[in-house]
């Protein structure tokens, strides 16, 4: 068997274009909204706080600035790859018809991190943010069902909310992919609003001597405990924050005009968010001291001290609780799209591709990632999560910029609407800096990636060799 064989792209074309089992409904406003969808809420509402208190400090400003750069040269690698192979299964699908179908596998893998890890880490912030809202209303829910048994010491059971908010989402997924886009355009509007709200507001309360030091001076030699290091892990954590925008590649075989709109998509999705993410985390870090942020939900704890103007800050809440329901959405069907392409090529089983015969979706994959994510959300600390997420992402990132080089080399007349400009350059750099944000995490966060790789790899050589249609045809 040869385990670099690549999938021919004209049959990748044909199968996109030839299948009736997804329907093609999203406009390049929808996959804009897609993104945002995503961008919006899993950096501002869940690792913001954290990744200030824990590394960076006010400076945690920079981290979002260096995860951008990261970003902006992965996203414009995928915007080529959207328009050349617009297909469900975004990076799982690009080195597969590169680089072959081991490693096609192995960014598969990863992309479990990235978005089923990743809606599990949401959930847990939304249980947060749920929490202060039915709080305020002097409704106090047992503390043993509000979070993992291991962020309560021993004392708690499970987080309940998180797991219910999953299930609700699920069924929305399962509903169909245009009632998700406009369920999610909805949202969108109402959270881009209140972050814009809580900038314009915030920067009244901002507290300036909040912001000394700016970059807190790393006084125990520890690696990540602020400093120019903790800018560096705080990005790598954060990263996170931006993995909206590979969302929408999942998504391109659902799109009217994917040629067109994919790169739209992408790359609006990247530059409105970034934007707000800067000036949502100057506001933050002024208005609450960044020792006091390793929270779930750092925009409760904000708008808890604009006491003059509670009722916005009850909006702000209930905006945030919003629009942490979208992120999850968005990072669901992602998942259960790149598990629609592994098992249609024959490494997953047929469960995965299986379309409902009335909503034309992947119901089962659905339900089941429904169960493990709600899982995940119920028992595991939201740090550990959150760092997860993030190296899967950048795994991700690394081999897309390498796929792109490789395309270059292998098939170079290959019409492309949106080609990658500076090729090497461009995405060497993009390699580099995204190796240098996964290098900057946690040793332990670096451990459990190798052991779920590990595992991958051992679900491959056992299962998914022999069962692949490639491998068979």
């Amino acid at each position: 068997m040869n385990l670099f064989v690549t999938k021919p792209i004209e049959k990748i074309l044909a199968e996109a274009e030839g299948g009736k089992d997804l329907k093609r409904s999203l406009s390049g406003l929808s996959l804009i909204a897609l993104g945002i969808g995503a961008i919006i809420g899993a950096g501002i509402f869940t690792l913001t706080g954290v990744a200030a208190a824990q590394n960076a400090g006010p400076a945690v400003v920079y981290s979002f600035i260096l995860a951008a750069f990261a970003c902006a040269f992965a996203g414009i690698c995928y915007s080529e790859f959207s328009t050349m192979i617009p297909t469900a299964g975004s990076a799982y699908v690009y080195p597969y018809a590169t680089v072959g179908e081991l490693l096609a596998w192995i960014i598969g893998w990863a992309l479990v991190l990235e978005y089923a890890v990743g809606a599990a880490t949401v959930a847990v912030s939304w249980s947060a943010t749920f929490v202060s809202i039915l709080h305020s209303f002097q409704i106090d829910l047992p503390a043993s069902i509000l979070m993992s048994p291991f962020d309560g010491g021993g004392q708690t059971i499970l987080n309940l909310p998180a797991v219910a908010i999953l299930m609700v989402v699920s069924a929305i997924l399962i509903i169909g992919i245009q009632e998700s886009a406009r369920f999610n355009s909805l949202i969108v509007v109402l959270k881009v609003t209140v972050v814009i709200m809580f900038i314009g507001v915030g920067y009244f309360y901002i507290n300036r001597a909040n912001y000394t030091p700016f970059l807190p001076e790393n006084t125990t030699g520890e690696f990540g405990a602020f400093g120019w290091s903790g800018v560096l892990r705080a990005a790598g954590q954060i990263f996170f924050a931006y993995i909206g925008f590979d969302a929408v590649s999942t998504a391109a075989q659902e799109a009217k005009n994917p040629k067109r709109d994919m790169p739209i998509g992408i790359i609006g999705s990247l530059a409105v968010c970034t934007t707000l993410y800067i000036l949502y985390a100057l506001v933050l870090t002024g208005v609450v001291n960044y020792k006091e942020l390793n929270v779930a939900a750092p925009l409760a704890v904000a708008v808890d001290r604009m006491r003059d103007i509670a009722w916005l800050g009850f909006l702000m809440k209930l905006g945030s609780l919003a629009g942490l329901t979208s992120v999850m959405l968005v990072m669901l069907l992602g998942q259960s799209r790149v598990f629609y392409s592994m098992s249609r090529d024959g490494l997953l089983p047929k469960i995965f591709s299986e379309i409902h015969p009335k909503f034309h979706t992947p119901w089962k994959s659905n339900l089941l990632l429904m169960v493990f994510v709600a899982a995940a959300a119920a028992f595991t600390p939201i740090g550990n999560l959150g760092q997860l997420t993030s190296i899967g992402t950048l795994a991700a990132f690394v081999i897309v910029c390498i796929a792109v080089i490789i395309m270059r080399k292998t098939q170079p007349d290959l019409p492309r609407p949106f080609r990658t400009p500076w090729v090497p350059a461009l995405p060497i750099v993009g390699i580099l800096v995204n190796l240098a944000l996964m290098l900057g995490l946690a040793q332990v966060t670096w451990i459990a990636f190798l052991s779920w790789m590990a595992l991958g790899l051992l679900v491959y050589f056992v299962y998914s060799r022999h069962t692949s249609l490639l491998q068979k045809g």
